[in-house]
């Protein structure tokens, strides 16, 4: 088969797929932690709780409000949002932007599920709602805003 004229490489999509991915990841990620970091200012943790000390976390769970839940919930929506986005976008042309998107939102959902095993003691409507919306559902949302457009690509 025969490649068209002017039709990118396979080597050419599969590097702007791998770039796309990476940029959405870190984009993705510094999303993340600007929500976390908005949020935790808006509505800190309980008293005498260190957020970068998982133990402290764990010990204090119960204690979290459930507004104070939805705020890390929400950095893991956004900055998927914003990664799956992101890598979308830099392959919309290539046609893999929602393989792009879901990878990212893999990425995320990986992390997810690792937070859901360091953090046992959080409540499971927390867990079910990060893992089941946060991720996959989010960047499949991020591919979808970049059809918005009306570009068949």
């Amino acid at each position: 088969m025969t490649q068209a004229k002017n039709s990118p490489s396979i080597a050419a999509r599969l590097i702007r797929l791998v770039l796309g991915v990476v940029a959405g990841a870190v984009l993705g990620a510094m999303a993340n932690m600007g929500v976390l970091i908005a949020s935790s200012g808006l509505f800190p943790p309980p008293p005498g709780v260190d957020i970068n000390d998982v133990a402290s976390i764990n010990a204090n769970i119960a204690n979290y409000s459930v507004v104070q839940l939805l705020c890390p919930f929400l950095a893991h929506a956004i900055g998927t949002l914003v990664g799956a986005f992101v890598a979308a976008m830099v392959n919309g042309r290539s046609g893999h932007g929602v393989m792009a998107a879901l990878i990212v939102g893999a990425m995320f959902l990986s992390g997810g599920a690792y937070m859901v095993s360091v953090i046992p003691a959080a409540p499971l409507w927390f867990d079910a709602l990060d893992l089941g919306v946060a991720y996959l559902p989010m960047a499949y949302l991020g591919w979808k805003l970049t059809r918005r457009g009306g570009s068949p690509s």
